[in-house]
């Protein structure tokens, strides 16, 4: 039996993390979410968006994702980087754009990692306020049996 690499996250996880993340906000009763999963390579391997949802969802999401994995760590990290190191965050977003990707450095973006610390991929949420998205993700994440990297200070 050929065996193939996952880059990370499998599917069924990323299936997983994508439909308990809407569930939680649900279950919350928030705003319209949009929630993407990427894998550690940073290729998309979940996305779901619900309706109602309004425009750049996608890719508020996408990017809140993609900026965790550009740098390794979870949205909290990026916004506080954001404020302190203005010129740098203006880089990275112009160097992630160029990739088509762009990046979002506020709380819903959420590296996903095994029990070792190991990044397996990020989660981005939009929809709500960046706090909720955040809760949303990490529920999803939960719900499938990983670990979370939000980049709060503890």
């Amino acid at each position: 039996m050929a065996r193939y690499p996952t880059n990370g996250l499998t599917l069924a996880q990323a299936n997983t993390i994508a439909h308990e993340t809407l569930t939680k906000g649900r279950s919350l009763k928030l705003q319209p979410l949009t929630v993407v999963v990427l894998d550690a390579g940073g290729q998309m391997k979940a996305m779901q968006r619900e309706d109602g949802c309004s425009l750049l969802r996608l890719e508020i999401a996408q990017g809140k994702a993609y900026g965790c994995l550009a740098l390794g760590v979870g949205g909290h990290e990026l916004f506080r980087r954001s404020t302190a190191m203005a010129g740098f965050m203006n880089a990275l977003s112009d160097l992630t754009a160029a990739k088509g990707y762009g990046a979002v450095p506020v709380p819903g973006g959420v590296l996903v990692t095994d029990s070792h610390g190991v990044v397996l991929g990020a989660v981005g949420v939009s929809g709500d306020v960046s706090a909720q998205d955040e809760v949303c993700a990490l529920a999803g994440i939960a719900a499938a049996g990983l670990a979370a990297e939000t980049g709060e200070q503890k």
